[in-house]
C-alpha cells in the first residue's frame, strides 16, 4: 500500500469526493455479515484528517477500585453492588481494575495505544462524600495528579463529571426524582470545574443519563434498582435541569472550557415498512437518543408519545425549560446498537410510548448478544448530524464483549473485536465523507472492567485484565486499533 497524504479538514472533505464513489456501492442496510467475516480487503481505504483523535474510555465506578479508601464515600453502585441477587456472580467494584492506584500503569497503556484521547469519569463521592459541603482535597488531588500524567504523555484528558455514582446520601434523600438534586449536582460541577479547569479543558456533564434513568427507577436492573416509571420521567426532567445549570455554572468559571454531554444512543429503525411503525420509531429516537439533547439545543423536549409529553408527571414547571437551554459545545455519542421499533395498538400493552423495541439479531453477535451491525451506526450519525445542525460529535464511547483469554503464548487473539473495529471505523468515515462532524472516537474500553449488572462476566476492552492479579495484557485488537491510531489510516 503506497503512502497516504496527509490533509487538513477542508482538504480532506474536498479530497474524499474522489473515493465517494467506491462507498456508494454499498447500498443503505447492505449484509455486513460478509463485510465482517471476510477478507480485510472487502474495505476501501479511507484516512481520517490528522486533526482526529483517537481515544479509549473508562469509568470510574467500574475500573477504579478503592470504594472507600482516602475520604471516598458511599455511591449508589456500592449499595448496589452489595445487595444480593443485584449483580451477577455477587460481583462489585470494589477492586474492580484497582485504576485508582494504577492510573499511571493505564496512562502508559493509553501511550502504547498511541492514543491521544482518554475518555474517563470523576467519582463523585470521592469529592464529596454525601453529596454536599467541602470538598475532600484527597479526591481532587487524585484526579489532578491523572490529569497531570495524561497531559504530560501528550494525551487530551475528556472528563465526565457524572458516570452513575450517586453519593447514596443525596439517594437517600430522594435521588435523581428530587428537583434538589440539580443544585446539588450544580455546587459539584462548580468545585470540579474550579479545581481542575485549569488542567482539564473538554468535559461531560453525563455519561449515558438514559441508562441510569430508565435501569435505575424504572427498570430496577442498575441503581439504585427502583421500578417506578413516573419517578424516572422526574428523573430525567431533573438531569436535564441540572445538565443546563451545570453548564452555565461551569461556563461562568472558565468560559473557555468546552462543555457537552454524552448521551447512549441505539439506531431505532422502523421494524416493517408501515406510517405506524415508523412513526413509533421517531418516538423511540426522541425518548431513547435525544431526550438529553434536545431540551439543551432547542428548549422542550422532544415528542416521544402518542399524544403530548406527559409533562406534569416528569414535574415540569414553568420556566424549568429556560433552566434546561445549554448552547452544548459538542454531542457525545455513547453507541450501543441497533434496535427494531413496532407501534403498539392503543390500549394493548403497557408501553406509555406505544412503542416495541427488541434488539435486532439479523447480523452476527457479540457474546453479550448484541448485534454487530456497523451500518447502523452510520445512520445515526447521519441522523443526529442533521436534527443539530452546526454542533461537533464525538463517538465518546463504543465497544463489544468478548471473552477471549490470553493462550498459552500468553497472547489475546480477539480477532472478532478488530473486525467490529474495522467495520465500525468504516461506516464513522463514511459518515464523515458525507459532511458529518466528528473529531474523536473512544473505544469502550481501555480495559475489561466490572460491568454494572453483569459483574465481570463481558469484557470489553482493548486490554485484557486478570482480575486476581491486576496484571494488564494488550489484546491484538489493542495493537491493531494502536497501528490504527499511528497512522490514521484504515486499510
Amino acid at each position: 500500500m503506497g503512502q497516504w497524504k496527509s490533509f487538513n479538514r477542508r482538504e480532506f472533505l474536498t479530497s474524499a469526493l474522489a473515493t465517494a464513489a467506491s462507498f456508494s456501492v454499498l447500498p443503505p442496510g447492505h449484509r455486513v455479515i460478509g463485510d465482517l467475516l471476510g477478507p480485510q480487503n472487502r474495505y476501501q481505504p479511507f484516512e481520517f484528517p490528522p486533526e482526529f483523535l483517537f481515544g479509549a474510555a473508562t469509568a470510574a465506578y467500574a475500573s477504579e477500585g478503592a470504594w472507600n479508601e482516602d475520604g471516598k464515600g458511599e455511591s449508589i453502585w456500592d449499595r448496589f453492588s452489595h445487595t444480593t441477587r443485584r449483580v451477577k456472580g455477587a460481583a462489585t467494584g470494589d477492586m474492580a481494575c484497582d485504576s485508582y492506584h494504577r492510573y499511571r500503569e493505564d496512562v502508559e497503556l493509553l501511550k502504547k495505544l498511541n492514543l491521544k484521547s482518554y475518555h474517563f469519569s470523576i467519582s463523585w463521592p470521592r469529592i464529596q462524600a454525601n453529596g454536599s459541603g467541602e470538598p475532600n482535597t484527597k479526591g481532587l488531588d487524585h484526579y489532578k495528579r491523572i490529569a497531570d500524567a495524561l497531559l504530560e504523555a501528550g494525551i487530551r484528558p475528556l472528563c465526565t463529571l457524572y458516570h452513575w455514582d450517586l453519593p447514596q446520601k443525596l439517594e437517600d434523600a430522594g435521588g435523581w426524582p428530587n428537583r434538589d438534586l440539580a443544585g446539588r449536582f450544580t455546587e459539584y460541577s462548580e468545585i470540579v470545574a474550579r479545581a481542575l479547569g485549569d488542567r482539564i479543558a473538554h468535559w461531560c456533564l453525563f455519561n449515558d443519563a438514559w441508562t441510569f434513568t430508565m435501569q435505575g427507577y424504572a427498570r430496577g436492573t442498575h441503581a439504585p434498582g427502583r421500578t417506578n416509571f413516573q419517578e424516572c420521567l422526574r428523573a430525567t426532567h431533573v438531569v436535564n435541569m441540572a445538565q443546563g445549570q451545570a453548564f452555565r455554572a461551569m461556563k461562568a468559571i472558565n468560559a473557555k472550557l468546552q462543555i457537552g454531554t454524552a448521551v447512549s444512543m441505539s439506531h431505532c429503525q422502523a421494524a416493517a415498512p408501515s406510517e405506524e411503525d415508523r412513526k413509533a420509531a421517531d418516538r423511540a429516537h426522541a425518548l431513547r437518543n435525544v431526550w438529553f439533547v434536545h431540551p439543551a439545543l432547542r428548549g422542550e423536549y422532544p415528542a416521544a408519545f402518542p399524544g403530548a409529553n406527559p409533562l406534569e408527571q416528569m414535574g415540569v414547571a414553568p420556566d424549568d425549560m429556560k433552566l434546561c437551554r445549554a448552547p452544548l459545545d459538542f454531542i457525545g455519542v455513547h453507541y450501543d446498537r441497533r434496535q427494531l421499533v413496532s407501534a403498539i395498538p392503543p390500549g394493548e400493552g403497557k408501553s406509555a410510548t406505544g412503542v416495541h423495541k427488541f434488539d435486532a439479531h439479523e447480523g452476527p453477535l457479540t457474546d453479550a448478544g448484541w448485534e454487530v451491525w456497523p451500518h447502523a451506526l452510520y445512520e445515526l450519525l447521519m441522523r443526529i448530524s442533521a436534527e443539530y445542525k452546526g454542533t461537533p460529535m464525538e463517538i465518546t464511547g463504543d465497544g463489544c464483549s468478548y471473552l477471549d483469554s490470553p493462550e498459552e503464548d500468553g497472547r489475546v487473539r480477539d480477532e472478532r473485536r478488530i473486525q467490529f473495529l474495522r467495520g465500525q471505523l468504516f461506516e464513522l468515515g463514511r459518515a464523515m465523507l458525507h459532511s458529518c462532524n466528528v473529531r474523536a472516537y473512544h473505544h469502550r474500553w481501555l480495559v475489561d472492567s466490572f460491568e454494572w449488572a453483569e459483574g465481570y462476566t463481558q469484557r470489553h476492552g482493548l486490554t485484557y485484565v486478570d482480575f486476581r492479579t491486576q496484571k494488564r495484557t494488550i489484546k491484538d485488537s489493542g495493537k491493531w486499533y494502536a497501528k490504527l491510531a499511528q497512522t490514521s489510516s484504515l486499510t
